[in-house]
């Protein structure tokens, strides 16, 4: 760490703190800091805009790309109707004082980083998936949220998709009896990162803020249009697919962290220069005698995706919603028991707003966060090496 980022995280750790954990007035109006304002940075615009009855307004925004911010920028102004401050550093944004709270959509590689020194600068954050993809950085900002009063969204959104909600609540009451396996399925054959570049001009990115401290290299357009085919950037399928899939076995289980990963891919397709893998799957075993498999291939349209829990009972196909087997003795009651929390689920982002608030814990917390940053980053390491991982949950180390 440079001293001038040991210098500024200093002042934002201190200069807020007194605003962290009050009780906000529903006629406060909260206001929100995008940090990333490409697709995904669009895609929480619309979120936002669909809870402006939630009495918020985006006051900041930063992106290493100038005409990705001044559009975003705009848009937000005409928007909320508001002044909208700019700026290509998000550490300069976190001291803006009309800024309460952020939301993380950069690239993976800046999450966790961009996590820690928000909380400390005394911002609630709505952090997008994965919270990590290097295990250091994925221990940093688990401690730095445990030590703040903030509170951390993790992006993880099925947490909130009401099937799963009936779903969850269903297995924690024990519907399969004791569930030893899980299978997890995924397929697609679409270059959905690719882009075109020539929009990406030297003069008007940031590079050194783009790169993060991760490498030193002249400024190429491919790596900051198509950043996740690189190794510097992203750890791969895993950390891009794998975490909204793992994550659902603390949610379901209530067991955070595999015991161990192994794991192997490759590219065996799409021969165009990347890093990352196009096949790809993962075993993980959990405590208590589960069995995890994760797999996904970008090579295969088969839409014959799965995600099947096998207990004792019965099975759960988490992708229809059904039950079947013991567990389901009258299907036409379990399906609606699935459902049951349809009419009472708020989406991930007013979620996240509503306890911005009221100061209680969401749906997806630094926990779920640190939890599927693990399992993933485990499946990472195990490809890269080799290797068995395995973890332990007492020392919250790898081994």
């Amino acid at each position: 760490m440079t001293a001038s980022r040991r210098t500024f995280l200093g002042s934002v750790a201190a200069a807020p703190a007194a605003a962290a954990g009050r009780t906000r007035s529903p006629n406060d109006r909260i206001g929100i800091g995008l940090i990333g304002n490409g697709s995904r940075g669009r895609f929480h615009l619309g979120d936002l805009l669909k809870a402006r009855a939630e009495n918020i307004a985006i006051t900041g925004v930063c992106d290493v790309h100038r005409p990705a911010r001044e559009a975003m920028a705009e848009r937000a102004a005409a928007a909320f109707n508001t002044a909208v401050r700019k700026t290509a550093d998000y550490r300069e944004l976190l001291s803006w004082k009309e800024v309460d709270a952020v939301i993380i959509a950069s690239p993976d590689f800046t999450h966790s980083q961009i996590l820690a020194d928000a909380v400390r600068a005394g911002r609630d954050v709505y952090c997008e998936k994965p919270m990590a993809t290097l295990f250091a950085d994925a221990k940093l900002a688990y401690h730095a949220v445990r030590a703040s009063q903030q509170v951390v969204q993790i992006g993880t959104q099925r947490r909130s998709e009401p099937g799963l909600l009936g779903a969850a609540r269903l297995m924690q009451q024990g519907v399969l009896g004791q569930v030893t396996r899980v299978d997890m399925e995924v397929n697609f054959q679409e270059p959905r990162w690719r882009h075109a570049t020539p929009e990406f001009r030297e003069e008007d990115v940031d590079w050194a803020q783009f790169l993060f401290g991760r490498s030193e290299r002249p400024f190429d357009a491919r790596r900051i249009r198509e950043w996740q085919l690189f190794r510097d950037y992203t750890n791969g399928l895993p950390g891009l697919w794998m975490s909204h899939f793992i994550d659902l076995v603390p949610w379901f289980t209530g067991r955070p962290y595999p015991l161990s990963a192994v794991a192997s891919g490759g590219v065996y397709l799409w021969k165009d220069g990347r890093e990352t893998e196009d096949t790809f799957q993962a075993l993980l075993e959990y405590p208590g005698g589960l069995l995890v498999r994760w797999a996904m291939s970008l090579t295969n349209a088969s839409p014959a995706n799965r995600n099947l829990w096998y207990g004792t009972r019965g099975v759960l196909d988490c992708d229809a919603l059904r039950i079947t087997g013991e567990g389901s003795k009258d299907p036409r009651r379990v399906t609606a028991d699935i459902a049951v929390e349809r009419v009472q689920a708020e989406s991930h982002m007013e979620n996240f707003l509503r306890c911005v608030r009221s100061r209680k814990t969401p749906r997806a917390d630094i926990q779920a966060g640190f939890s599927h940053a693990v399992a993933g980053i485990m499946s990472a390491e195990a490809l890269r090496t080799g290797r068995r991982v395995t973890f332990d949950a007492t020392r919250l180390e790898l081994v």
